[in-house]
């Protein structure tokens, strides 16, 4: 067989299906509320609490509910897909398995290896976000701070060497994950529900402190800041939309426990599905209230929805705001680490990486080494490296990923027209190729200028790609090194 056919063999959907109904790997434990759930925990998180007000401020103006809009619509040609993949083919791996099964091996094997990372260092960002929210409250509420060295990695301050709190919540979702899934996701549950009413809150409350007057104009004249970039106007809308992108996603993260699903073909398109609109609609709701409490400009803070209720005294609200950031930053940890596991799980049991990673815990059932190992490797990075260094990787492989899938589900749909599919994605044609162009614009299509030393593609240092090409060509040595030869499809298995 040559190189190039054993890079393009594929698993079948049939042979997949019938691996997920006799798969005996993982415990059925998961329902569609804990499903939904896993997805509203991954979406809604710093977008809401940070972004919102921040791209009001620095490019959309109240406009910035456009430009949730515009970044929903191209998450929701990626959603609708994922649905019709999920309810299809209910196996671990997400994207990984859903490529193996029409695009073939290699390109299976390149999604899975770039979304191990993604997943794995979003992980990371988060948790050392949720040190700075918790430290911060520790302060506000007690007074206390932690020795100097404890506080952050080296670099980010004074005296600072380890992010202890950064690492320490890593390693506990690894635990976590690791002794019970169901324990985790029940625990992701209530975490998920504190977050959502503390997200009622500010649209509760902060809707009686609307003044329509801060609307206006609702998009705000171009204009061009000393760094040669241009904000506000449409310009700025579809700016604003290419950053908060980031934040509408997460809910391919639930169609990773695929195997872990009491019923998984019902289930997980109505998960993606409501996962996408619930959050959504939360997202168009704080867009509008914040702008309307406050003077856009004013959103600019690193918590500009404690500052927009801070600016009107409402000080009784700012206590449980960041507790529901906490919580919101909680569940997002929860389910990135349970994807980044489940998809080393899945490339090692089909044999692209050593057999050893695919053993399930004798008691727990859960794929408790590469969690492990994730969550030390978390845990470090969390507490050696300052934000900044981390967050410059974690948004390519996703759009790749969503790349691989719109293009997929429509491949498919030409090539098995009448496999059984629990969902269809409707009005394909028009679905699948603007997912599609909407990822690749969002990589490539944003002009280049110049900002903090790095030329720029999207907000993304052009630094960022030169990393994700040298993870890339390590992926692929490991691929032809070892993962070709002992792929279960090489092996006969």
């Amino acid at each position: 067989m040559s190189v190039l056919s054993r890079m393009l063999r594929h698993k079948s959907v049939e042979q997949l299906q019938s691996e997920a109904g006799q798969s005996g790997d993982f415990r059925r434990v998961l329902g569609l509320w804990q499903l939904t759930a896993i997805g509203i925990g991954a979406i809604i998180g710093v977008g809401i609490f940070v972004l919102a007000g921040q791209q009001a401020a620095a490019n959309a103006g109240p406009a910035v509910v456009l430009s949730f809009l515009i970044a929903g619509a191209g998450s929701a040609c990626a959603a609708l897909s994922y649905a019709e993949f999920s309810g299809m083919i209910p196996v671990t791996g997400s994207a990984y398995t859903y490529g193996y099964a029409v695009l073939g091996e290699f390109v299976a094997w390149v999604i899975g290896w770039d979304l191990l990372l993604e997943y794995a260092l979003i992980v990371a960002v988060v948790a050392i976000g949720w040190s700075g929210y918790v430290q911060a409250l520790l302060l506000q509420l007690t007074g206390l701070t932690l020795p100097a060295w404890a506080q952050g990695a080296i670099g980010t301050g004074h005296g600072h060497v380890f992010n202890v709190v950064a690492a320490a919540i890593s390693l506990l979702i690894a635990w976590m994950l690791t002794v019970k899934t169901e324990w985790g996701a029940r625990a992701n549950t209530v975490i998920v529900m504190i977050k959502v009413i503390g997200v009622a809150l500010v649209i509760g409350v902060g809707a009686f402190y609307v003044n329509t007057a801060n609307w206006h104009p609702f998009i705000p004249p171009a204009t061009t800041a000393a760094d040669g970039i241009m904000h506000y106007g449409w310009s700025g809308v579809l700016a604003a939309s290419s950053v908060v992108f980031f934040a509408v996603f997460g809910y391919d993260t639930l169609t990773t426990a695929a195997e872990e699903s009491r019923n998984p073909q019902r289930d997980l398109p109505r998960a993606v599905l409501m996962s996408l609109v619930v959050s959504m609609a939360l997202y168009l709701a704080v867009s509008l209230i914040l702008t309307g409490m406050v003077p856009f400009r004013e959103l600019n803070s690193p918590a500009p929805v404690d500052a927009a209720f801070k600016a009107l005294g409402l000080n009784w609200v700012r206590g449980v705001i960041n507790i529901a950031a906490i919580a919101g930053i909680t569940s997002v940890l929860f389910a990135f680490m349970l994807g980044a596991a489940r998809i080393w799980f899945a490339l090692a049991r089909d044999g692209l990486l050593p057999v050893w990673f695919a053993k399930v815990h004798p008691r727990h059932g859960t794929p408790y080494r590469p969690t492990l190992i994730l969550g030390v490797f978390t845990a470090l990075v969390a507490g050696l490296l300052p934000i900044g260094e981390v967050a410059e990787l974690v948004n390519i492989g996703t759009l790749s990923a969503f790349i691989v899938i719109c293009t997929a589900v429509l491949v498919l749909r030409v090539r098995k027209p009448h496999i059984q599919r629990s969902f269809r994605t409707p009005a394909i044609w028009l679905i699948s190729p603007l997912g599609v162009l909407f990822s690749m614009m969002l990589i490539f299509g944003l002009p280049w200028h110049a900002a903090d030393g790095w030329h720029r593609i999207g907000g993304l240092p052009v630094i960022t790609f030169d990393r994700f090409v040298i993870w890339m060509a390590l992926g692929c040595l490991i691929y032809f090194g070892y993962g070709m030869r002992n792929s279960k499809l090489e092996r006969g298995g």
